[in-house]
């Protein structure tokens, strides 16, 4: 204990030296001085965040939303201050996709809003309740799933249908004059439904493999789309329409490289919120 009291004893005194003067005891900003005007602008209140509504179309890139991007496009709409809300169609998926093989597996059937659950960490809504005037701007990640589960562009090309909430919504959007962002195969939804809209899934030639779908920019132009070359990290703006496209793992390249071109989409879409 003596210990102890030689170590407290000569804080107590320095203490009670300043106790007639309690003001010098407390933080700097507390003291009765006025803020400058630095503070006061550190202070001011935050201004209010895009509201974005994101669609997903399953979990996992072969049968559903491509989990990367998913990812992505959450962290950088995070950064920019957005107030999310995930949905997804009630539907059962195309098929489901053995990830290990790349190969479907016969005896399974999964329901997308359940497995985009899986991303959304729980908080997810059915598309069916998403109205445009509730929401500043929506974002579509790629992944199969949006050819599979979201239309039938996997199996019908340019002839593919969309479901019918996921136009719905387009074309709530687009009216409201409100940003879409697609990354990835997304784009070709935007194709279908909104017609002479510009887009990119990237480069229109394969380049040795290292844009191995670049075939999707003819079923594009099939569709009655314009496709605007753009490289990985890079993001294409259609200024009349208000779409944001990139193309993401349509390129085989490392992952931050994916991640910056989602980051330029996501950074135009909330430019175009005005918010």
């Amino acid at each position: 204990m003596a210990a102890v009291r030689a170590l407290v004893a000569p804080r107590l005194v320095v203490a009670s030296a300043f106790a007639p003067f309690p003001e010098l005891l407390r933080p700097m900003s507390l003291c009765g001085l006025a803020p400058s005007p630095r503070a006061a602008l550190h202070g001011s209140a935050p201004r209010p965040g895009a509201r974005v509504a994101l669609v997903l179309s399953g979990c996992g890139v072969y049968d559903g939303s491509e989990i990367h991007e998913a990812s992505a496009i959450l962290v950088h709409l995070s950064r920019g201050g957005a107030e999310v809300q995930i949905f997804a169609p009630d539907v059962r998926q195309m098929h489901v996709v053995d990830h290990t093989k790349g190969q479907p597996s016969e005896s399974e059937s999964r329901n997308v809003l359940t497995e985009s659950a899986r991303i959304a960490r729980g908080k997810i809504s059915d598309l069916a309740q998403l109205n445009a005037a509730n929401h500043d701007a929506a974002i579509f990640p790629g992944g199969f799933g949006a050819a599979k589960n979201l239309s039938t562009f996997a199996v019908d090309g340019k002839d593919c249908r969309v479901n019918q909430d996921v136009e719905r919504v387009l074309k709530e959007f687009h009216r409201a004059g409100k940003p879409i962002g697609l990354c990835c195969i997304a784009p070709v939804l935007a194709a279908k439904v909104l017609r002479g809209v510009e887009v990119t899934v990237g480069h229109e030639q394969e380049e040795g493999g290292k844009w191995p779908y670049a075939g999707t920019a003819e079923a594009i132009k099939a569709l009655g789309a314009k496709h605007c070359v753009k490289d990985v990290t890079e993001a294409h703006v259609d200024q009349k329409n208000k779409v944001v496209t990139t193309p993401a793992f349509m390129c085989e390249t490392a992952l931050h490289h994916i991640h910056d071109g989602i980051g330029a989409m996501v950074k135009k879409v909330l430019e175009l919120t005005g918010k």
